[in-house]
């Protein structure tokens, strides 16, 4: 069978606002951060992993940006680099979101199937905002917007130029995990549910 829909999972960064530890292994609700990323994009096959490799629930392919530590930006292209030419659909996704969930992808590719001129399906948080990191993609228009130097390259800049259409978060699922604040209230919500 063809693969049809892959997933890009970017778990790089220093996490400074977090004291530098390696924040995708936080756990929340007993589950690491990163897993719990992995967990939305089940569906999806392959699920590369663009980071320092660890332990995860799930088999995954891991890959670096070049250079390390170049962004997220670098991290995407070096994702795309790795994909099967048969993978249309790509999750972007970065590795700190404790509220994703396999229904968070499920909204945003039936969105993009839907629509077949849009390159890319994104979720907007409360405010109307695009979280450029929770987006499902075609792959071909992905790659026409790499810059030729993604290393310390703005997410924002490659991606806001093709115009995704922009879904409404339901609940949490757009927050991330940046601050002491978004781990403590993220473990909190979790705890709760």
């Amino acid at each position: 069978m063809a693969v049809e829909f892959a997933a890009l999972v970017l778990a790089g960064g220093r996490a400074r606002r977090l004291g530098g530890v390696d924040k995708v292994l936080l756990p929340v609700g007993g589950r690491s951060l990163l897993d719990r990323t992995l967990d939305a994009v089940a569906a999806a096959d392959p699920v590369i992993v663009v980071g320092p490799q660890r332990e995860t629930a799930r088999a995954v392919e891991w890959t670096l940006e070049e250079p390390p530590g170049g962004g997220p930006l670098a991290g995407v292209h070096a994702g795309l680099r790795r994909l099967p030419a048969s993978a249309r659909l790509v999750a972007v996704l970065a590795g700190d979101h404790p509220h994703l969930e396999p229904a968070t992808i499920s909204r945003l590719l039936e969105a993009l199937l839907a629509d077949p001129g849009a390159p890319g399906a994104v979720l907007a948080d409360d405010a109307g905002e695009p979280q450029w990191l929770v987006g499902v993609w075609r792959t071909a228009a992905l790659r026409e917007a790499m810059p030729g130097e993604a290393r310390n390259g703005s997410i924002r800049s490659a991606f806001a130029p093709l115009a995704p259409l922009l879904i409404p978060a339901s609940g949490a699922e757009a927050s991330d995990v940046d601050t002491p604040e978004d781990l403590r209230r993220a473990r909190e919500t979790r705890r709760n549910e």
